[in-house]
């Protein structure tokens, strides 16, 4: 199965990995503007010490004969600042000596500053970077994987996100280094690779996530993505998106727990929406988390065990037991056991803060 050009377009990355994790950042500096602003402030500490110099060349004594003019000004501040110190060019006079206790030397004290900081910062940075890694890499558990971050991928973490699940705990995984940099953007920690290969889901810990989310662009692709998915974590529940109906049977037998049809639904709610404009709507609001109406899967609570799905303070549209997905109307899916989990409709409720999901809420 060949895949396309845009899903394998970060595995010649120029560290030889084929991958790369970033993490949200607070402040965007580039280096090179951060390294060209260091230079510019050594330049101007070297042209002070050369006007110092040059303007009291009097003061000073050249051991190869001749008066100091401008180039040996240069020379001696280069090589003073520089703590070179050939001792060719040296203060003869009192003034020109304290001048450079005074003034040289603290100019020799900052340039060197400058540049040694320059260093010192990059390494800083570079272990910076690399503790939040490793911190962010031993805190991350029970997360979530989203594969892909187009407009089916940020549409799923924005229906995640809304139900409470946290930015902290979501990893966006896509081939292009621009989309995530807009994640990053985002708030979300982002790796660029192929995600059909191992080692890049490995890199966005898959193998301690709980839900993977799989919203490629071509079927194909997500099909080697679902493959690989499973084989790292047997326990994760795996939605992938593909377009062709046909291909849908492929994405389950390949370890998907769900799959869905973006092309048939999109078109499915077209239909709805010619036939009954308000029903379409209605269909819009129900898939759209955080207003108006929302599709909640709870689990039942004690005082409905042994009650009819009519007698819930809900709306239920359907109750899953076990593995079967019953319809409200089925007459064995009345009385409701306690360990049944109910797909209800309720009237959404913002939130100011972002709390935890309600299947976490419940598993505690």
């Amino acid at each position: 199965m060949k895949l396309p050009s845009h899903d394998i377009a970060a595995r010649d990355h120029p560290d030889g990995t084929g991958f790369r994790i970033q993490l949200p950042r607070r402040i965007a500096v580039r280096p090179l503007r951060q390294v060209a602003r260091r230079l510019l402030l050594a330049l101007l500490v070297l042209l002070a010490t050369v006007l110092i110099v040059y303007l009291d060349s009097d003061g000073y004594h050249d051991n190869a004969g001749g008066t100091v003019g401008f180039l040996d000004a240069f020379y001696y501040a280069t090589v003073t600042l520089s703590t070179t110190g050939y001792g060719d060019i040296v203060p003869a006079s009192d003034g020109a000596r304290l001048i450079n206790v005074l003034v040289v030397t603290p100019l020799r004290v900052i340039f060197l500053i400058i540049l040694v900081g320059t260093t010192l910062e990059v390494l800083t940075e570079r272990t910076r970077e690399e503790w939040r890694l490793a911190r962010w890499r031993s805190n991350l558990r029970d997360h979530t994987v989203i594969v892909g971050f187009g407009t089916k991928g940020r549409s799923a973490v924005l229906t995640l996100h809304a139900k409470g699940l946290a930015k902290d705990q979501v990893v966006i995984v896509d081939p292009s280094g621009k989309v995530i940099d807009a994640a990053n953007a985002e708030g979300f920690v982002g790796v660029v690779g192929d995600a059909t290969r191992s080692d890049v889901l490995l890199r966005a810990e898959a193998q301690k996530a709980r839900q993977i989310i799989i919203a490629t662009q071509r079927d194909d692709t997500a099909v080697l993505v679902t493959l690989t998915a499973r084989q790292l974590n047997r326990s994760a529940k795996i939605v992938s998106a593909v377009r062709e109906e046909e291909n849908a049977p492929l994405l389950r037998q390949s370890g998907a727990d769900a799959v869905i049809t973006s092309a048939s639904a999109a078109g499915r709610l077209l239909g709805l929406s010619t036939l009954s404009p308000n029903a379409g709507m209605v269909m819009e609001d129900l898939i759209s988390q955080g207003s108006g109406l929302d599709l909640i899967e709870r689990p039942v609570v004690k005082a409905e065990v042994g009650r009819s799905v009519r007698e819930t303070d809900d709306l239920v549209v359907s109750v899953l037991r076990g593995h079967r997905l019953l319809g409200y109307d089925d007459p064995t899916a009345s009385p409701l056991r306690s360990t049944d989990r109910l797909i209800t409709i309720k009237r959404a409720r913002p939130r100011a803060h972002p709390a935890e999901p309600e299947e976490r809420r419940v598993r505690e």
